[in-house]
């Protein structure tokens, strides 16, 4: 496999971060998720946007443009001859002292790595996937918004040990004001009287990618679309739900905290969004 990291290509074995990146020792930087399918990268402006936002937001200064970070992720999928798979693209803030500051790094780092993922198992895909609700509470916005894809991930991962305690994959995170926002690494919607529902943005929903495009989807279907504050028991009482993620792409959910959602298998609205988001991801990207 070859990585890409600050403008060169170098072998697995030799692709090496210093141990005083503050991506390391803080957590200090974005990163984006990115799918490849059938030698095209599946909304690589989008990604390559949300990347330079979340940068922003904690002032940090991609030392690329968004036309070489994109040609950086087109050329890392070339190199490894990859036409289906995911795309893992970092800023972290660069090498620094022991210190907090970040004005002791002086040239942030890129890397760039193309291979294959599989987040949770093929069998769930069809079958539908069980979830919880967590103690673990999203990160509020005026103490890391949650719409900064950064590197520091560990609030979600403390709901992730959760749920793995809890026997099941994927767990649901509420906001301070009990009000679900999204689970550790999707975003969430429900089905319920023939009306599509998610969380809102400001609930602490990540601006997901994949979120806009289901929208987008289920709108061209003719369906109504809102962005409510869900409870609990909204999601209990749903027809459908399903989970959407670049990693994940969409994942039937048949059951929360033990109360079976609609019929306990994968719905039909569900499923068509399945086949019309698949369709999508075939025909369009960007070639590699």
């Amino acid at each position: 496999m070859k990585i890409f990291i600050d403008g060169k290509f170098c072998s697995e074995r030799d692709a090496k971060i210093s141990v005083f990146d503050h991506g390391l020792l803080y957590g200090d930087g974005v990163f984006e998720g990115i799918r490849a399918y059938n030698g095209r990268v599946f909304k690589l402006k989008e990604h390559i946007d949300r990347l330079f936002y979340s940068a922003k937001a904690i002032l940090l200064e991609i030392p690329m443009s968004p036309g070489k970070i994109s040609e950086a992720v087109l050329a890392s999928c070339r190199a490894n001859k990859l036409r289906d798979g995911y795309i893992r693209l970092v800023v972290t803030r660069g090498v620094g002292n022991l210190g907090l500051n970040p004005r002791s790094c002086k040239k942030p780092t890129v890397f760039c790595i193309a291979d294959k993922i599989q987040v949770y198992p093929p069998e769930l895909y069809s079958r539908g996937m069980e979830i919880v609700t967590v103690p673990t509470a999203r990160n509020l916005h005026s103490a890391l918004n949650p719409a900064i894809k950064s590197l520091n991930y560990l609030n979600n991962i403390l709901a992730k040990i959760e749920a793995n305690n809890a026997g099941v994959e994927e767990a649901v995170m509420l906001n301070a004001e009990g009000f679900v926002a999204e689970c550790t690494a999707d975003n969430l919607f429900i089905m319920k009287n023939g009306e599509l529902f998610t969380p809102p943005l400001s609930a602490g929903a990540l601006y997901g990618i994949t979120r806009q495009t289901v929208i987008e989807l289920a709108q061209e279907a003719g369906m109504k679309v809102s962005e409510p504050n869900l409870t609990r028991y909204d999601l209990f009482c749903a027809d459908e739900c399903f989970l959407c993620g670049t990693g994940a792409e969409i994942m039937p959910v048949i059951k929360i905290d033990g109360r079976i959602i609609g019929t306990g298998k994968p719905g039909q609205i569900t499923r068509k969004l399945v086949e019309d988001y698949h369709a999508l991801t075939k025909m369009s990207g960007e070639p590699i």
